[in-house]
């Protein structure tokens, strides 16, 4: 088995509590993972110990998409977003424990041809780090080398859910007289989680969170 695998639960008798599900999982990993691995166990276990004793959500849980428009101009072909965010309340734990949470942007534009396959002329990717820093009781949102705080969670989701004026496609990668179709997407990127809790977090609806839209240009 890979240093990495999640190891099967013991079976659980119907009387057995919540407490005692949490007591095995936290064993059953720790005894599975080496070194440095075993402290992201204890992460692990307590996000969904809070995962199970929470019978509703604090925060409401979901994404939307209100506002998607792709341009064009000399440079080229610009998108403007912008997404609702509201991640669950097992997300929000996991950034409280010191888990950083990303979330992706990706926009591909893709010229129609009727002969063969559509042509995919370009892409562009955009991803936010957001972290919580406990010793300033603040979040902290990145991108690329750029990082910004926020006194508040909403504050630090704002960030992370418009763009305005995304370069996409560089003006010698469309022809003003074709017409493009743009694939766009947004995602919490449950892939650039730690690979421990890729394993036990991203089976929750909590991290299932994306939205994706086509967007056709004349």
């Amino acid at each position: 088995m890979p240093c990495w695998a999640s190891p099967p639960l013991p079976a659980l008798h119907p009387d057995h509590s919540v407490m005692a599900l949490f007591r095995l999982s936290l064993s059953s990993c720790r005894r599975a993972a080496p070194g440095l691995l075993r402290g992201w166990c204890s992460v692990v276990a307590g996000v969904l110990l809070l995962a199970l004793l929470s019978g509703q959500p604090v925060r409401a849980q979901g994404i939307e998409l209100p506002a998607l428009s792709v341009s064009r101009s000399e440079g080229g072909l610009n998108l403007d977003f912008e997404v609702r965010l509201a991640p669950g309340r097992t997300v929000e734990d996991a950034l409280r424990r010191g888990v950083p949470v990303y979330f992706t942007a990706e926009a591909r534009v893709f010229r129609p041809r009727w002969y063969w396959r559509d042509e995919r002329v370009a892409s562009a990717t955009r991803t936010w780090r957001v972290s919580y820093q406990p010793l300033t009781s603040s979040w902290r949102v990145s991108l690329g080398a750029f990082s910004q705080s926020f006194q508040s969670l909403d504050g630090a989701l704002g960030a992370v859910s418009r763009a305005s004026n995304w370069r996409i496609a560089e003006a010698d990668q469309v022809d003003a007289a074709d017409k493009y179709y743009v694939e766009f997407s947004y995602r919490l990127d449950n892939n650039l989680l730690p690979r421990p809790l890729q394993l036990d977090l991203t089976v929750q609806s909590d991290w299932r969170l994306s939205v994706d839209r086509t967007l056709r240009l004349e």
